[in-house]
């Protein structure tokens, strides 16, 4: 089943547009799972656990599971949640881009080793740094295109044409890009506007949404400026606001609370009871 399918069956089945992300900082895991053999598994298993019923998808983040030589526990976590959450899609956050060879190696890696249904990717070096990934018809390829960070005008803002370039490659994944219709793209909820506009330019393609709870994007924003218009297209993405809701022993139960209030807030704003 295509990723996008399977995407819009979380949407409907769990009547939720929220993802949380996975980036589990050794630094900051609670303290009584110093002990255990695989911490950072522990505390991600806890969290897919305490919030699956809440979420689309989830999304691990891989430099914080690389830097901490913990990429065996990335494919425990993701094996974990194919195993008792199969219907919930995985997105491996890895912003990946390189040349054709090297992309291919990328593109088996997030699909093959880490059976993700979908990775992020750069569109920087173009179409054939993609074509590996694009390959892929049953999963999913998400392409940066307005990051979150407030760096993004220094690269993303630059123009050709008339047109800025977070436009440009809206219209390219929309037109030249999406032959398999497996291609999203990421934009920022703390640029509502230019979602806005990026939502004019693709039609109903699902968008990635970072940015909400710790980076402070605003929900309805994002809702009023992105959504299609059955209310869904987005996959609304939050990871340290989830993940760090507490630090103690109940760490899942805050993190679940956290999610819960999210979910919540997203469908008010989606006119949902």
């Amino acid at each position: 089943m295509k990723f996008i399918h399977r995407l819009q069956q979380a949407w409907t089945a769990q009547r939720s547009l929220l993802c949380v992300g996975l980036d589990p900082d050794p630094a900051r895991l609670p303290r009584h799972l110093a002990a255990a053999t695989h911490p950072i598994f522990e505390f991600g298993r806890a969290i897919v656990d305490a919030t699956a019923d809440l979420v689309c998808a989830f999304k691990p983040q891989i430099a914080y599971y690389a830097a901490a030589r913990a990429e065996d526990q990335l494919e425990m976590t993701i094996a974990h949640i194919r195993q008792r959450h199969p219907s919930i899609p995985v997105i491996l956050d890895a912003k990946r881009g390189d040349v054709g060879s090297t992309a291919e190696m990328y593109a088996r890696e997030a699909f093959e080793r880490y059976q993700a249904d979908a990775v992020t990717v750069s569109p920087y070096l173009g179409l054939d740094s993609l074509q590996p990934f694009l390959d892929h018809a049953d999963r999913g390829v998400i392409v940066l295109c307005r990051t979150s960070n407030p760096g993004a005008r220094d690269v993303q803002d630059m123009e050709s044409g008339g047109k800025k370039l977070y436009q440009l490659i809206a219209e390219k994944a929309a037109r030249d890009w999406n032959a398999n219709a497996n291609v999203l793209l990421v934009v920022g909820a703390t640029y509502p506007q230019e979602l806005r506009e990026i939502r004019a330019i693709v039609g109903d393609m699902p968008i990635l949404v970072p940015g909400v709870g710790a980076q402070g994007g605003d929900v309805a924003a994002v809702l009023a400026n992105g959504a299609t218009a059955d209310g869904t297209g987005l996959i609304i993405s939050s990871s340290r606001a989830v993940l760090y809701a507490g630090g103690g022993s109940d760490y899942a139960g805050a993190a679940r609370a956290a999610a819960l209030k999210l979910r919540d807030e997203i469908n008010h704003c989606r006119g949902l009871s």
